[in-house]
């Protein structure tokens, strides 16, 4: 199953073609950011504290932007 398969079934769901790329976008975005903050942690384990929260800050901005789109019709 790709990409564009899942999109489309997400889309069919909302309504909203945006809504389901948004949706994929914002997963890959949040997964990213949580293997990029083990590895930073992993490098560097006394800054475990300031790294786990700058994740939390962009993982919730990312979330932000995907329930922008997902709302936005367009």
């Amino acid at each position: 199953m790709n990409i564009i398969h899942i999109a489309s079934h997400l889309a069919e769901l909302t309504g909203n073609p945006t809504a389901g790329l948004a949706a994929i976008g914002a997963g890959l975005g949040i997964g990213l950011i949580g293997g990029k903050a083990a590895e930073a942690t992993g490098r560097n384990p006394g800054a475990s504290g300031a790294i786990l929260t700058i994740a939390i800050i962009l993982a919730a901005l990312v979330e932000g932007a995907f329930f922008v789109a997902a709302l936005v019709k367009g």
